[in-house]
C-alpha cells in the first residue's frame, strides 16, 4: 500500500487549504484511513479519520473547522481545513491500515501505511 499526500502549502490565518492523500497498491474500501500531524518538537497528534465502517472522527482541536472525506472511486481520502489558525502549522501525513481499532483511529500506532507527509504552514 502506497500513499501520496498533497496539497499542502502556506496560508494566512483565517484561510482555507485541501489536502489529498492517493492510495494505491493492495488496498480496499475496508481499510480505515486518518490524517495526522506533526510539528516540530511535538508528539504526532490524530487530526481526523474515517474507520472501516465510513465513521468520521475529529480531534478535539480540529472540530468544526476540518473535514474528512473519502472517494472510494478513486481511493483518495481528503482534509478540508477550514479556519486555519497558525497552531495548525505542522506536517500532515495520511495512514491506512485494515486492523485499526474501532475506537482507536486516531492512534498513531494503529496504522503500518504512512505517507511522506505535506508540510502547511498558517501565518498569522
Amino acid at each position: 500500500v502506497q500513499l501520496v499526500e498533497s496539497g499542502g502549502g502556506s496560508v494566512q490565518a483565517g484561510g482555507s487549504l485541501r489536502l489529498s492523500c492517493t492510495v494505491s497498491g493492495d488496498f480496499s474500501t475496508h481499510y480505515s484511513t486518518a490524517w495526522f500531524r506533526q510539528a516540530p518538537g511535538k508528539q504526532r497528534e490524530g487530526v481526523a479519520g474515517i474507520n472501516r465502517y465510513h465513521t468520521t472522527t475529529y480531534g478535539d482541536s480540529v472540530k468544526d473547522r476540518f473535514i474528512v472525506s473519502k472517494d472510494n472511486a478513486k481511493n483518495i481520502m481528503y482534509l478540508q481545513m477550514n479556519f486555519l489558525k497558525p497552531d495548525d502549522t505542522a506536517m500532515y501525513y495520511c495512514a491506512a491500515d485494515p486492523w485499526v481499532v474501532e475506537k482507536s483511529v486516531l492512534l498513531p500506532g494503529q496504522y503500518r501505511h504512512w505517507g511522506q507527509g505535506t508540510q502547511v504552514t498558517v501565518n498569522s
